[in-house]
């Protein structure tokens, strides 16, 4: 019964990352790449597990949260400094930019299924998703609307094995990493969408009361059903003709299932969006406090002006980008590879709170636990270092640098992070 609780209570998490981007990231990858991009979601999937994993066994071990170790480790100074920035970057830039993809992505799934305006259906979820979170309910409603979610991923995996795709290519899509021209921005945000830096912090919250292998457990199914999800969404992706866009890929469900999955995938995109921009805007209020405030300190209590501050001020963004007319789709790619962008800084800090010893003891990451943590970091700095690149060139005019220039850049900013990361350690 406790495992089940805890795959229960981790699928918060999975929910939070299978929302309207992981449909959008993946099944564009799939329509424009074919399988070349699966590695990407196979290496963002082990990511996920490694570093969430990292993340509530902090909590569990320690008591501290994530933001918690980091105020204690870094009180003052530069240090102190570059904290304040990661936590605006992964709040005010990650959660927002999240949910305004949340929001487009649940009112492109209403539109199936609710003969309402867009703009009406974008008001309409932002003020369920407000009334949810005033009310204190959202991890109960994120589990019920989770349900849905998995329904319509298992739909999408279905779907996946009744295409009959050539498995060979799918399984060296799979292993083998390869960045087609015109394909870094779209891998970068199957990175930035399957982990997502704020669900480091929301997990570390959410481990609080649990044992290391309960988490353990939970995580690891919960992770991994997502994962798999998200593949079968990628794999059905590629069976579209021509562009992505949600009514091709309704169409290939339809085909597939039958006339009741457009109304099926309507409402599975629509709980998908709606539960994420529930899960965003928590998050965000849960990092702030963690790192600003204390979870015992009543003007950081769950009813606090402050903290509905600051998840009222991430659900304004999302309203904003709901009703402004936005096409969805190239909204939450870039907010997806936003994530991507973000998530290497907040991996750096992950991993030197967790090899702190004064804080973890004996659980403590050791060489092997750094080794992997290291190597998934430098990955996610890789893919963000040239996504920026290429969209700094295409910004200017210029046309994209060449991969060898892509990876000596890279290589270098990895060397600039990982030499005072190394003194850390030592230190």
């Amino acid at each position: 019964m406790k495992r089940l609780t805890a795959v229960l209570l981790w699928s918060i998490i999975a929910a939070a990352f299978i929302g309207p981007g992981t449909v959008t990231a993946a099944a564009s990858a799939g329509a424009d790449f074919g399988y070349a991009l699966l590695w990407a979601l196979l290496f963002s999937t082990i990511a996920c597990l490694v570093l969430q994993e990292a993340s509530g066994r902090l909590t569990v071990v320690s008591g501290k949260s994530l933001g918690e170790a980091l105020r204690l480790r870094y009180p003052a100074g530069w240090r102190r400094g570059a904290i304040l920035v990661l936590v605006l970057g992964a709040v005010v830039l990650g959660c927002a930019a999240y949910e305004a993809g949340n929001i487009l992505g649940g009112v492109a799934g209403a539109v199936f299924i609710l003969p309402w305006s867009p703009r009406s259906l974008a008001v309409a979820t932002v003020v369920a998703a407000g009334l949810l979170l005033f009310f204190n309910s959202p991890r109960r409603v994120a589990l019920l609307l989770s349900v849905l979610v998995a329904t319509m991923g298992l739909a999408f995996l279905w779907t996946a094995i009744r295409l009959a795709p050539p498995w060979a290519e799918v399984f060296a899509g799979a292993l083998r990493p390869a960045l087609p021209e015109g394909s870094s921005l779209l891998a970068l945000a199957l990175v930035g969408t399957t982990v997502v830096p704020y669900n480091l912090f929301l997990g570390s919250g959410l481990a609080r009361g649990q044992t290391l292998a309960e988490l353990r457990f939970g995580l690891t199914v919960a992770v991994l059903f997502g994962g798999l999800i998200s593949m079968g969404v990628l794999v059905v992706g590629a069976a579209l003709q021509g562009a992505f866009g949600f009514e091709a890929l309704a169409g290939v469900l339809v085909e597939r299932l039958g006339p009741r999955a457009q109304g099926l995938f309507g409402a599975g995109l629509l709980a998908a969006g709606l539960s994420s921009a529930v899960t965003a805007p928590l998050a965000a209020a849960m990092t702030v406090r963690s790192v600003f405030g204390k979870e015992e300190d009543r003007r950081w209590a769950d009813r606090s002006w402050r903290f509905r501050s600051v998840w009222g001020g991430v659900l304004v963004v999302g309203l904003v980008f709901g009703v402004s007319g936005m096409q969805a789709v190239p909204v939450i790619i870039m907010a997806q590879a936003l994530n991507g962008v973000l998530l290497p800084a907040v991996s750096v800090f992950l991993l030197l709170a967790v090899s702190d010893r004064s804080l973890m003891g004996r659980a403590a990451n050791g060489l092997g636990s750094n080794i992997v943590m290291s190597l998934v970091t430098l990955v996610t700095l890789l893919l963000g270092t040239a996504g920026v690149l290429r969209a700094g060139a295409r910004a200017l005019g210029q046309p994209p640098p060449g991969q060898a220039l892509l990876l000596v850049v890279a290589l270098a900013v990895a060397v600039a992070v990982g030499v005072p990361v190394v003194r850390s350690f030592r230190s």
